[in-house]
């Protein structure tokens, strides 16, 4: 991937650069030049290759991700899948480009999510519980680090989904990627600002409660708290609606 360096200076914005990013991946993976089963690249060699920021890696790895394009193995890496097992379903980055648009996906999260607490709380296994853990440390990491935590905070999600054992939520959730977080609709980051950090401790605890449903393995607390989680977020976003007309 060397002939790549330097080919994405322009334009400069994240977003931009993580669209051509998954352009030319993207590309290399009809190509065959990256094959079905494939490692990717380590997000430092990506970076170097073609001169970008760890920030615009990551976030093409997401939208690879979101087309089923690769799958990533938590401790192992980033690999290539079979074309063929593209979803039919999915909502795309250009349909979220309102906050109607991210309320409306926060509506049809609150109907899936909920359920696939509930199942999560019922079907967990110690190793589903450890990585639910994980992506809580990570989420607690990044808000110290002064980051908005959008890939830990869907980590969290994604593995809710794991843990139902039911592969559907788990291709959804997966299809979905991290523009299921609503902050992530935004084109760079927010600082963390006293303010701010107020909001994603509040979301911290909400997942906290989440999590305890579910190690508990207590399924109406496990969907309560899952609705009270994406009901806060959806309030949120229609009050910033309503402050915007």
């Amino acid at each position: 991937m060397s002939s790549n360096q330097a080919t994405l200076k322009e334009p400069r914005k994240t977003k931009s650069l993580a669209r051509l990013l998954v352009e030319k991946m993207t590309a290399q993976i009809r190509a065959g030049q990256l094959r079905v089963g494939q490692k990717l690249p380590t997000e430092a060699e990506i970076m170097q290759d073609f001169g970008v920021s760890r920030t615009v890696v990551r976030e093409a790895i997401s939208r690879l991700q979101a087309s089923f394009l690769v799958e990533t193995r938590h401790g192992i890496g980033t690999f290539v899948l079979p074309q063929e097992v593209a979803p039919s379903f999915r909502i795309s980055a250009h349909q979220l480009g309102t906050l109607r648009e991210v309320i409306a996906l926060l509506d049809f999260r609150i109907s899936i999510e909920t359920e696939a607490a509930a199942l999560a709380s019922q079907r967990r296994t110690a190793e589903n519980l450890d990585e639910l853990q994980k992506a809580m440390a990570a989420f607690e990491r990044a808000i110290q680090n002064g980051l908005d935590a959008v890939q830990a905070d869907f980590l969290f999600h994604q593995e809710i989904s794991r843990a139902t054992q039911n592969k559907h939520f788990q291709e959804l959730m997966h299809s979905l990627g991290t523009g299921a977080i609503p902050r992530a609709r935004l084109e760079t980051p927010l600082p963390v600002t006293p303010e701010r950090l107020v909001y994603l401790r509040r979301v911290h605890e909400e997942h906290e409660s989440i999590l305890n449903a579910i190690s508990a393995q207590d399924p109406e607390a496990a969907r309560a708290a899952m609705r009270t989680h994406l009901s806060n977020s959806r309030d949120r976003l229609r009050k910033s609606e309503r402050a915007a007309i």
